[in-house]
């Protein structure tokens, strides 16, 4: 029988690389246990003090054109919301209000990236493909326990060091990425892959040099 290993996954709504990894689930490890953890990828940013990549202006299109040839390479329907970024605050509250279970994830990537829907302009369609009414959603999106537990989920993933979404987590490894998926797997057959050779000598590189700020 195999054993279960608990892993955690670190999306934000507003990353299509996020919705592009969550759509290749099915080709993750079978022995993994995954939990969904909404975090604000603009409070990792801040925290590391980098910028995303729709802020660098060459590097937005490549992104932008990225995804749209990768999933095109694994039949993933693809479609950008006519605004990004886009502020992904209310709809993360929402997912964390309501326990982030698989299927509101899943309708919530579709409207975004699989329909290129406008999550603000169109918030009450929004919630209800998320089977939530607009009193409901109003009432969840407000509760500080909610807000708190956002921030406190964004918090906990920075000190493991998460940079970036989407980053899955397993036995206290970062896989950041949604090009990560057969590394992980083979991490997974391989708990020991860290501990020698290259990968070992790869933590033990030292800086050679380092950028001055300007001034």
């Amino acid at each position: 029988m195999t054993q279960t290993i608990p892993a955690r996954w670190y999306f934000d709504l507003v990353s299509p690389f996020a919705y592009l990894h969550f759509k290749r689930f099915a080709e993750l490890h079978p022995a993994l246990d995954v939990e969904l953890v909404p975090v604000l990828f603009a409070g990792l940013l801040k925290h590391w003090d980098n910028k995303g990549p729709a802020e660098i202006v060459p590097k937005r299109l490549h992104t932008y054109r990225s995804c749209v040839w990768s999933a095109s390479q694994h039949g993933i329907p693809f479609r950008l919301p006519p605004r990004h970024p886009f502020n992904p605050l209310h709809a993360l509250r929402l997912l964390v209000g309501l326990g982030s279970p698989r299927t509101a994830v899943d309708a919530a990537f579709d409207f975004v990236f699989g329909e290129g829907r406008d999550v603000a302009g169109e918030w009450p369609l929004f919630c209800a493909r998320l089977d939530v009414g607009a009193a409901e959603a109003a009432t969840l999106i407000a509760d500080p326990a909610v807000k708190k537990q956002l921030m406190d989920n964004t918090a906990h993933a920075a000190a493991q060091g998460v940079f970036g979404v989407p980053t899955l987590v397993v036995r206290g490894e970062n896989f950041w990425g949604s090009d990560t998926i057969a590394w992980c797997n083979a991490f997974v057959d391989q708990p020991r892959m860290f501990e020698a050779g290259e990968m070992k000598r790869a933590a033990e590189i030292g800086i050679g040099a380092a950028r001055k700020e300007a001034g």
